[in-house]
């Protein structure tokens, strides 16, 4: 059993719910669903940091094959001198049981894959939170994540992010040739390693 803190507003959020009432089987349908999801995670993850080298169109990762290519993730890295690339999934049980509800019960599918959502977003937000803890005593600071498939930071970098990390052999991510995560909660990210004086709010 996984000891992730999934946060109750957050799912409601996902699910589009503000203050309105839900109802009492709702409301312990998801109940149930939140504590299934920390019953059925298996929370895995692994990062590097990298120094980083520039051109006029792309950085690249010290002493790795990976290249990050795109205005955005420039402009997103631009006061760093190094990154940390990270990686982390939930495994397949999860997956697996969001399938099966799928053909049985379709509202708990969906809520039972948003409380994965919101479980695997918690974890990278509390990785992040760790690996500042440890760079504050170097007067250092991460900036915000940036994964394949935002901006134009083109999603085939996701394959170069699990080769680079051997993210499949160590917790067991591997790329579709769609360039899609498996299991489907999973997370790849760059995040920059900036002076404190330098860093911008996350």
């Amino acid at each position: 059993m996984s000891n992730l803190n999934i946060d109750r507003n957050e799912v409601l959020r996902y699910l589009g719910y503000g203050q309105q009432h839900l109802g009492e089987q709702l409301d312990c349908l998801i109940d149930e669903c939140i504590a299934e999801a920390k019953l059925l995670s298996d929370l895995r993850k692994t990062y590097r940091f990298f120094a980083l080298t520039r051109d006029e169109k792309e950085l690249c990762l010290a002493n790795s094959t990976l290249v990050l290519a795109g205005q955005d993730i420039s402009h997103h890295l631009a006061q760093a001198q190094s990154c940390v690339v990270m990686a982390l999934t939930l495994g397949a049980s999860i997956d697996q049981r969001i399938r099966y509800y799928e053909k049985v019960n379709l509202t708990k599918a969906l809520i039972l894959d948003v409380c994965a959502s919101a479980a695997i977003e918690a974890a990278a937000n509390m990785l992040c939170n760790q690996i500042n803890t440890e760079l504050r005593t170097k007067a250092q600071q991460l900036t915000s994540r940036f994964s394949p498939g935002y901006g134009d930071l083109s999603l085939e970098t996701q394959k170069e992010v699990i080769s680079v990390l051997g993210a499949d052999r160590a917790i067991g991510i591997n790329v579709t040739a769609n360039y899609i995560l498996v299991p489907r909660k999973s997370i790849t990210a760059i995040a920059g390693v900036v002076d404190q004086t330098l860093a911008k709010p996350a």
